[in-house]
């Protein structure tokens, strides 16, 4: 670890985002799998809701929101 107290910060700040982050993302693909395997409106809603939320906290990009949502909706539409 850095002996400069602003890379002590960015070190500490940097850690706290990875676990934020990685906390998203889990939550993101549970609903993604959980609308899957239900098939129900209200949960195919709440995932679209995630994945926007997502995008919009930079934690995935716009064409991986993108390409999330229409999978989504083949696998949905599809049974």
């Amino acid at each position: 670890m850095a002996n400069i107290k602003s890379n002590e910060k960015r070190h500490t700040q940097d850690q706290k985002k990875r676990v934020q982050n990685h906390s998203e993302k889990s939550k993101l693909k549970t609903l993604i799998k959980k609308a899957l395997n239900t098939k129900k409106q209200e949960d195919l809603n709440e995932a679209y809701s995630c994945i926007d939320s997502a995008l919009s906290k930079g934690i995935i990009k716009k064409n991986k929101a993108n390409r999330l949502k229409s999978r989504l909706t083949i696998a949905f539409n599809k049974k």
